[in-house]
């Protein structure tokens, strides 16, 4: 039987195939203690690593081991009490019942857990592993089709960059075993002749003695003539522009900042949003974010003033949409991009807006929306633009809402609305 024994060197993280093989071995006990991990710490340190413990009952493994009884007369290494034949009390009853000496964990992790350290992408890949943009597609991009450099085998000219060393070496020795074969084959011929002359007493001043010299010198000179490499061996490596399909998607964060929407709603719509933003920046190499808050009037920022810019003044929610079908108009074909948006609001609206955004959603920005999601953060009873919401809802399937309650509902409402589909 064949043994593999991998010695490939580990970086930072040893025995990195061992780590990989535990966490696969141990992942439902590591994620539920990500997802505790999660409820207490802050949304905006999701991104760090973290220590979990797992009771040791839960990583025990099967071992052999001598059992009690039987008759014994070795003397373990190190011991300092005992000879050979010397006899050794039997314990006294209920010995096996001693105290414990362990002191209880401030952290949570007993002296009897194991505690493993995650570095950060496993402790995200943990995270956010069953999660994923609804319905993302690979589109092939019409007039703005990305390509990729592939090896297209060799040619005869092109950059000094890419010239082929090995290739053109075969080629240049090719070229001069065919061009001096002749050559030396006539050498060795003459050299031949040269020999029987000599061997049967001519002399070296005799005429044929001095023609075969004279001709093999002259076919020497034009075999050493020959170039060691020419232009015409030179080969360079070819590269071709091969079409490759590519998926862009933009996330549009639209975020309610008016007066009714008091500190504690902020925070909580602010948490939902960087969870969204880091799911989206670990997840997808190209996507596109825009950043629409709004209040009477709708504005579209950076990530600083999303996040931590405040104002105060009445709710017009259309305002927001309007701006959103805006920016799509203007800057993301939906022939070209996967079209997504998340909104956070408490739902408080004017009674007669809340219309218009139904009509907003259904008549221009459902139809070029690959998902639609809304967060409601209220306690309180629902007002009209959830009810005009769930019409929407009732008419688009890529339409969903949910409602946050408190800070602990933030991950679980997330998870809801962005579920990996089942393949």
């Amino acid at each position: 039987m064949s043994h593999f024994i991998d010695r490939r060197l580990n970086g930072r993280n040893k025995s990195a195939v061992n780590r990989q093989r535990f966490i696969r071995r141990y992942k439902s006990q590591l994620k539920r203690s990500v997802a505790e991990a999660v409820n207490k710490r802050s949304i905006t340190d999701v991104d760090s690593g973290e220590r979990v413990g797992i009771p040791a009952r839960d990583i025990s493994e099967p071992l052999l081991h001598h059992g009690s009884g039987g008759t014994r007369d070795q003397v373990y290494p190190g011991n300092r009490e005992f000879e050979t034949g010397d006899r050794i009390r039997r314990p006294p009853a209920g010995g096996g019942q001693g105290g414990g000496q362990g002191k209880a964990s401030k952290d949570g992790h007993g002296e009897d857990d194991f505690v493993f350290e995650l570095s950060r992408e496993e402790f995200m890949d943990l995270l956010f592993e069953d999660l994923a943009l609804p319905n993302l597609v690979r589109n092939q991009l019409m007039g703005s089709t990305e390509f990729k450099s592939v090896r297209a085998g060799y040619a005869t000219d092109g950059s000094p960059s890419n010239i082929d060393v090995v290739r053109s070496l075969k080629g240049a020795i090719a070229r001069r075993t065919a061009l001096g074969a002749p050559s030396r084959a006539r050498i060795r011929e003459l050299e031949e002749e040269l020999a029987t002359l000599l061997a049967g007493g001519a002399g070296e001043r005799d005429a044929r003695v001095v023609a075969l010299r004279e001709e093999i010198d002259a076919l020497k000179t034009r075999v050493a003539a020959l170039p060691f490499i020419d232009s015409f061996d030179l080969r360079y490596q070819s590269f071709t522009k091969q079409p490759e399909p590519t998926s862009k998607a933009v996330m549009l964060c639209i975020m309610d900042v008016s007066g009714s929407m008091d500190q504690v709603r902020k925070n909580l719509a602010k948490r939902f949003f960087i969870l969204l933003y880091l799911f989206l920046q670990r997840n997808y190499d190209q996507i596109d974010l825009v950043f629409i808050r709004h209040h009477t009037i709708a504005q579209e920022v950076d990530e600083q003033d999303f996040f931590y810019s405040r104002e105060t003044g009445g709710t017009v929610v259309s305002s927001a949409l309007n701006l959103a079908h805006e920016i799509l108009r203007e800057r993301y074909d939906p022939s070209v991009w996967n079209i997504y948006a998340a909104q956070a609001s408490d739902g408080d609206n004017w009674d007669s807006d809340s219309n218009i955004c139904r009509d907003i959603l259904v008549d221009k920005l459902m139809p070029l929306m690959r998902y639609f999601a809304y967060v409601e953060i209220t306690p309180r009873q629902h007002q009209s633009l959830w009810y005009a919401y769930q019409e929407v809802m009732a008419l688009h399937p890529h339409f969903a809402m949910q409602e946050i309650d408190g800070a602990d509902d933030i991950f679980p409402v997330f998870r809801e609305l962005f579920r990996r589909e089942p393949a």
